[in-house]
């Protein structure tokens, strides 16, 4: 059955209704038309088609507007494709201006959504239409500049690309605090009368924080009152206005140098977390003609030849034509045991070459190959941001007006109402409350925190695609496997062959041939077990059931080959097998012929992956197999799963998934698999976990969490890493609000200083982004 085709049509000129609902009913009346309907003040018309000729019912409806209304014109509408695009934001250091600038590109007019992920300094923007991003990226770029503009935007990754203005800014800057800083402790030792000293304090104090009031000024010329630009700016204006002159310069100076060395410690963080993903190869050698160039990886295509030397990086997937070496592959599977290669081995980019010269051929173009996946997916992950994360941003908003209206109420209310307070005494309080308002520390450390888990993950070989995966990962409730591939290794052999009527080779043949359209592990093993090729010609009328079989003739003879409900339905008496593996009954001409069984062997580390989850708090652990029941009882009791259903279709495992779900009180669910045959259910799942990602597409386009080899005790490694990643993501938030809670505190009390306040904002900001570090360096432990 072809799908509906659903087209929208503008119909020009058109100003009568009644001539509207006349359109739309004679539309939806032709064969062919699904739905028809007419939005007379914008003058739509939507038609829903059946699929066939579409061209013909466009030209009947076209005959009917005309016949209804003649002037009126029925004109297709071009439906808009989606885009995307990247916006690569240098020099971002303001976590609160990253939120801005994420706030007003979304509301951008065509702007499906916008993310700014700070950690890795760039905006992500996804249109409804794509021939919009061009004028909607220059949008974005204004906005980005006018919030923040010392950052440098460029469409490309080369986002460290330095400027002669901005390294003469910098030197500025340099040079500034420096002399600042010197007349400031000049005028510290030097006995100075007053209002000289106003004078030294002032000209230290413009040096120093001459560049905060400029972007103060600005920021409140265009509305944006609460930055942290503006409450420093009138926490040591305030002080210069009750005469503690020195005080106020000493806030400014170390408030610039608290910046400076945050601003160092988040750089530092960000090369950091992008050094554990450098697999990225910078060059390809190619052969031609008996001559090897150096040239980008981009530029070589399928089949071409390429020389890898030893220790270089393997630029784009392929299979070795000559020499052997041994491959580091633990950028991309985290393990440091080496791979063997020969001529005729499948090698991936991003491996590195140990000791041998290798010519490659070159199976996918650098854009589909396995490290260009990888680093897309790294590189995006920030745009699925934690829920903990848009907590604190939505936080942010409330925190910082809330703390200055504070500070204003504390700077009046005690010296209009207390006897004998005055108002110099409370406005210096006041001042505590408004240096010390501003959540840099939160806004900044926790993007960091969850940026450096999935780097720290990725170095393990655990690929997750953002940060509200990770988050999600740290309260698993219930893992829920696949049989096939995740517990067991896949690989299948025939270990008995029980013929009823038929030699054991022609029952073989007819499984064969049955099997031979299928890449079903077990159909490749009954064609392995045949050990010829099977002849096409004699395939025909080929029908299969979705988790049951195929139905097939083979020459004159019709087969069928797949479960015992296969059977069942066509009304064929067959005698079961009680004998443990898979078994594939077969029947020829509706009787029973005989049944083939199938085993396959348990992963060496499954045992000690489902114990490993129990251990770290995983309360059910769930087996969902399409196989037998002995065969699921079996497999399930070998390792340990608390719970086994087996025998089920595709559907089924999506409906028990839905329902352990509902009863999942304790956490989210998981669902893993091998990515290629359990789509529906990984994408169901709370989280899905793909096994065995290194050179398949399908597991890294399927799951929310990839694993990159096939252990499936790396589930015990991910979950550890999530939850050390929350541990210390929930340090930072514990740790900033509680130092600033008893400045505040102090503050209104009268026994904290601006210095103090000083080391509440910047101090602790600079703790809890070093704190965040930590992340990328989690050890997963075994």
């Amino acid at each position: 059955m072809e799908a509906a085709v659903k087209k929208e049509f503008k119909l020009e000129n058109l100003c009568c209704p009644v001539c509207a609902g006349e359109i739309q009913s004679h539309i939806r009346k032709l064969e062919g038309v699904k739905g028809a309907a007419v939005d007379f003040p914008s003058r739509k018309l939507t038609v829903e088609f059946s699929g066939g000729e579409t061209d013909t019912l466009v030209a009947r409806a076209r005959g009917i507007v005309k016949q209804c209304e003649p002037a009126v014109e029925m004109l297709e509408t071009s439906s808009a494709a989606p885009g995307e695009k990247i916006l690569y934001l240098a020099g971002l250091s303001c976590a609160g201006c990253a939120g801005e600038i994420e706030t007003r590109v979304r509301r951008l007019e065509g702007v499906k959504t916008a993310v700014v992920d700070f950690a890795a300094q760039k905006l992500r923007i996804e249109a409804q239409d794509r021939e919009k991003l061009p004028a909607i990226a220059r949008q974005a770029s204004e906005i980005a500049r006018e919030v923040e503009p010392s950052v440098q935007i460029s469409f490309g990754a080369e986002r460290e690309a330095k400027d002669s203005y901005a390294v003469w800014k910098r030197r500025l800057f340099y040079g500034g605090l420096s002399l600042g800083a010197a007349i400031f402790g000049a005028g510290m030792y030097l006995d100075i009368p007053r209002p000289a000293d106003l004078a030294l304090f002032l000209a230290a104090y413009l040096l120093v924080g001459g560049e905060v009031l400029l972007r103060s000024l600005k920021n409140i010329s265009k509305g944006r009152v609460f930055d942290e630009n503006f409450l420093m700016s009138a926490a040591t204006i305030g002080a210069f206005a009750i005469g503690e002159y020195a005080e106020g310069v000493a806030v400014m100076l170390f408030y610039q140098i608290g910046e400076l060395f945050q601003h160092l410690a988040v750089n530092r963080s960000r090369r950091s977390i992008s050094s554990l993903m450098d697999i990225r190869p910078d060059f390809a050698n190619l052969k031609t003609g008996g001559e090897v160039h150096r040239v980008s990886p981009e530029e070589v295509g399928i089949g071409d030849h390429i020389v890898v030397r030893p220790g270089e990086k393997i630029p784009l997937d392929g299979v070795v034509l000559e020499g052997r070496s041994v491959l580091d592959t633990s950028a991309l599977t985290g393990e440091s045991l080496p791979r063997d290669v020969e001529p005729g081995s499948s090698v991936l980019s991003g491996s590195i070459n140990k000791n041998g010269l290798l010519t490659v051929e070159v199976s996918k173009e650098f854009g589909e190959s396995t490290v260009s996946k990888i680093l897309d997916l790294v590189e995006n992950a920030g745009s699925q941001k934690a829920r903990l994360e848009n907590f604190i941003t939505k936080f942010a908003r409330y925190y910082t007006p809330v703390v200055v209206f504070a500070a204003l109420a504390l700077a009046v209310v005690p010296p209009i109402f207390l006897p004998g307070a005055g108002f110099a005494e409370w406005i210096n309080r006041a001042l505590v409350f408004l240096v010390v308002s501003c959540p840099c520390a939160l806004v900044v450390s926790i993007p960091l925190g969850f940026f450096g888990g999935i780097g720290g993950a990725s170095r393990n070989g655990i690929l997750v695609k953002g940060s509200s995966y990770l988050e999600a990962l740290g309260s698993v409730g219930t893992v829920v496997f696949d049989k096939t591939g995740t517990l067991t290794k896949g690989v299948f052999n025939v270990t008995k062959i029980a013929a009823e009527g038929y030699s054991e080779e022609k029952l073989l043949y007819y499984a064969a041939h049955a099997e031979s359209s299928s890449s079903h592990p077990i159909a490749v093993s009954i064609r392995k077990a045949y050990g010829r090729q099977t002849d096409a010609e004699k395939i025909s009328e080929y029908e299969e059931t979705a988790g049951r079989g195929v139905k097939v003739r083979v020459g004159g003879d019709v087969v069928l080959a797949g479960s015992g409900r296969l059977l069942d339905d066509a009304g064929v008496s067959y005698e079961k097998s009680a004998e443990p593996g898979t078994v594939v009954y077969l029947a020829v001409n509706g009787v029973s012929a005989g049944h083939i069984i199938i085993s396959d062997e348990l992963k060496p580390d499954s045992e000690r992956a489902v114990s490993g989850l129990k251990k770290i708090g995983v309360a059910k652990t769930v087996m969902l197999t399409g196989d037998s029941k002995s065969v699921g009882e079996k497999i399930g009791k070998e390792v340990g799963i608390d719970v086994v259903y087996s025998e089920l279709l595709p559907h089924q495992k999506v409906e028990h998934l839905e329902e352990l779900e509902k009863d999942a009180s304790s956490g989210k669910v998981v669902f893993v698999g091998d990515g290629i045959n359990d789509a529906p259910v990984l994408a169901r799942s709370d989280i899905g976990i793909a096994m065995g990602g290194v050179g398949s597409d399908a597991a890294i386009e399927a799951a929310d969490v990839v694993l990159m080899t096939d252990e499936p005790s790396k589930i015990v490694d991910a979950i550890r890493i999530a939850k050390k990643t929350r541990g210390i993501v929930w340090q930072n938030i514990v740790f900033s609000l509680g130092v600033k809670g008893v400045i505040l505190v102090l503050g209104a009390l009268g026994a904290a200083t601006m210095w103090e306040a000083v080391f509440g904002d910047v101090g602790v900001t600079l703790i809890a982004v070093l704190n965040s570090m930590r992340a990328m360096r989690v050890n997963p432990g075994r």
